[in-house]
């Protein structure tokens, strides 16, 4: 059990912030990690595009928020000189900073941590180095106040990127094209995880999606390399990171409508390890069930079977 102040708490952790085009939340989350004033701070930034208009402003404004540190702290930066896209853009940037760090914390430009965050994932970090079963600290909790477990945090399948910390150990497995899978091996290896059929059918199309790059995101191979090495991922009970970036302006979250969006943070007094080291399936499949449209798949499905077996009844007994 480990006791923290929640307002003054400055962070032991080598820091990855990814910015972009939102001066407006970059501003933020920099407040909140210049709270947290890190030892070191690599920034990574992709380029404008060029088609995209006042977009070099904006990019411009978010890179003259970072560079006022005003703490002792080692900076480095990786500024791309042409737009790489959200997929390659993070994944090499994280890639970047585990080339220097063997451990440290995420954060993207629309991700405002609590304070409690980085005292969270310094913790952790420290606690789970050495242990392999564990792959993936998050710090945003989507379960609408539902607690999981006899701990301050529980174990998942998922690994939820809204502020997250993790090991070089893990990001050694990462794959952006997933070359070393294929599609029926996911098949079968999917069912080993998820029972539902629903649920492994959307994740077989999703591996599918992102191999033939119709999916422009890092994230889900994040999550196929913590499913296919049997990992865990540390989700903690209350909510420690709030997405802010909701809206028209945003790359994958436009409905600001949405029930994840603007979630309130939350922080944490002490820490607590739960008694069971297993995931936590039921709150998993609490997230997957509506990300996925299973309840909506399942009734269609039904509907069809139903009009089939009528149709057939029809045929056999009209005479």
């Amino acid at each position: 059990m480990i006791n923290f102040d929640e307002t003054s708490y400055q962070t032991k952790s080598a820091v990855l912030f990814v910015i972009f085009n939102r001066p407006d939340t970059t501003f933020k989350v920099f407040e909140q990690i210049r709270s947290a004033r890190p030892p070191r701070l690599y920034i990574a930034a992709d380029a404008y595009r060029p088609h995209v208009e006042h977009e070099e402003l904006l990019c411009r404004q978010a890179k003259e928020i970072v560079s006022n540190i005003d703490w002792e702290c080692e900076v480095k930066t990786l500024y791309s000189d042409e737009n790489l896209g959200c997929r390659k853009a993070v994944s090499s940037a994280i890639t970047w900073f585990f080339d220097h760090e063997e451990e440290g914390i995420i954060l993207e430009d629309d991700c405002l941590p609590a304070n409690s965050f980085f005292k969270f994932c310094d913790v952790l970090l420290e606690e789970y180095r050495y242990d392999t079963r564990v792959r993936h600290i998050s710090g945003c909790n989507l379960q609408q106040g539902k607690e999981w477990g006899d701990g301050s945090y529980y174990f998942s399948n998922r690994t939820h990127v809204w502020g997250w910390a993790a090991w070089r150990r893990v990001w050694q497995d990462f794959e952006d094209t997933l070359h070393k899978y294929d599609n029926e091996q996911i098949k079968n290896k999917i069912k080993d995880i998820y029972s539902d059929p629903l649920v492994c059918e959307t994740w077989v199309n999703t591996f599918k999606d992102l191999k033939a790059g119709k999916i422009d995101s890092w994230a889900h191979q994040l999550d196929f390399a913590n499913l296919f090495n049997n990992g865990l991922a540390i989700i903690p009970n209350v909510n420690l990171i709030s997405n802010i970036g909701f809206g028209i302006d945003a790359t994958h979250t436009f409905n600001d409508n949405n029930v994840y969006a603007n979630v309130p943070l939350n922080k944490i007094d002490e820490i607590i390890a739960p008694t069971f080291f297993l995931p936590e399936k039921q709150a998993d499949m609490r997230l997957l069930i509506p990300e996925f449209n299973i309840e909506q798949r399942r009734r269609k499905l039904l509907r069809k079977k139903v009009k089939s077996m009528a149709t057939y009844f029809f045929s056999v007994f009209s005479f």
